[in-house]
């Protein structure tokens, strides 16, 4: 909690000072005192209560004169506010490797699905773009809100050779620059906005490492100058299974024979079931994301549900001032009302 007039808690000042005027009152009446001659009669005259009943009160009066004084200093409270502005820019790997069918069917079957449960799920929120990449990256349908054609666009996915981790970043941040004006294109030099996140962020999901192009941390220092993070998602398991895509899912691999029943699976040397967890998590360290393990379907559509509290959910200043303006003045007026009532003068009954 902040405070946006701190020089108003002065005037919690007038605590003391209503301590000192009472004071000087009691040691007023005391000179002032009138002797009487019937205890009796003094005692039926006060009120019935015990000395730490008559102090409730004066603790109930401070306790609001507080609230008071601090609502006058404009206190401001850090909350969780939904953001339905933000962009989210989804990458998917669409290698050769993700017809590895260690996840059932295989893993673009299964990567599509939780991708379209995702954007279900966002549907009415935050925008969402599509950027595909194997050898190359490219924008498959830009940040839109328009769930149903994101939806469509998943249908078509086809897989192909190479992994451009790196390429697909930069895809990403330039599709994000075209909506955000805060978010400088990667041919543009980064505009300094001070501290805090971009409304934007990008989910890498694959199931490799990057085999060409760009170098993913080089792209992920550009995220980063730009505030935008990079949230990635590690897919599949190390498990030797075949290889199978039905001819819808498969275009071109000249000489691979549509991928079918292939027990094959290496990539520029690299061995395309194995997973380069190292630099994935790099990369979300460096732009402030965070890095997700996935080796089946269900561990997929967790990690991409578990997302969107962490860049469609900000954080802002609240004005809590007329909360403590009500507390103060509800316990003023209960003090005032019991102090009235409990020594109010009672008559003597015979």
């Amino acid at each position: 909690m902040s405070l946006s007039w701190p020089w108003a808690l002065l005037s919690v000042l007038v605590i003391p000072l209503i301590f000192a005027v009472r004071e000087w009152a009691r040691r007023r009446r005391r000179r002032a005192a009138v002797r009487v001659t019937s205890i009796a009669l003094v005692r039926s005259a006060l009120p019935g209560h015990s000395r730490w009943t008559r102090k409730i009160p004066a603790v109930l009066f401070i306790a609001g004169l507080a609230l008071l004084a601090l609502g006058a200093a404009r206190p401001q409270a850090s909350v969780p506010v939904p953001q339905t502005s933000a962009t989210i820019l989804l990458a998917l790997d669409t290698s050769g490797s993700m017809c590895s069918t260690d996840v059932d069917p295989n893993r673009i079957t299964a990567a599509k699905k939780a991708a379209v449960d995702f954007i279900e799920s966002q549907r009415g929120g935050p925008r969402i773009g599509l950027v595909t990449f194997a050898g190359n990256a490219g924008l498959l349908v830009p940040p839109t809100d328009d769930t149903d054609s994101l939806i469509k666009a998943l249908d078509v996915l086809t897989v192909s050779r190479g992994t451009a981790i790196g390429q697909a970043m930069l895809t990403a941040i330039d599709a994000i620059a075209e909506v955000d004006p805060s978010v400088a294109s990667t041919g543009a030099k980064p505009v300094d906005a001070g501290g805090g996140y971009a409304g934007a962020a990008i989910v890498v999901l694959t199931d490799g490492a990057n085999t060409q192009g760009v170098e993913p941390q080089t792209a992920a220092q550009e995220a980063a100058l730009r505030r935008v993070r990079v949230f990635t998602i590690g897919f599949g398991t190390t498990n030797p299974t075949p290889m199978v895509c039905d001819s819808s899912q498969v275009d071109g691999f000249g000489g691979f024979g549509g991928y079918g029943g292939g027990r094959g699976g290496f990539d520029r040397g690299r061995n395309v079931r194995t997973i380069d967890e190292p630099s994935l998590k790099k990369i979300a360290q460096t732009t402030g994301g965070s890095y997700h393990r996935a080796e089946n379907a269900d561990q997929l559509q967790s990690a991409l549900a578990s997302l969107p509290g962490s860049f469609t959910v900000v954080r802002q200043r609240v004005d809590t001032a007329p909360a403590f303006a009500a507390g103060g003045a509800v316990l003023v007026i209960t003090a005032l009302s019991l102090s009235l009532w409990w020594n109010r003068p009672r008559i003597p009954t015979r």
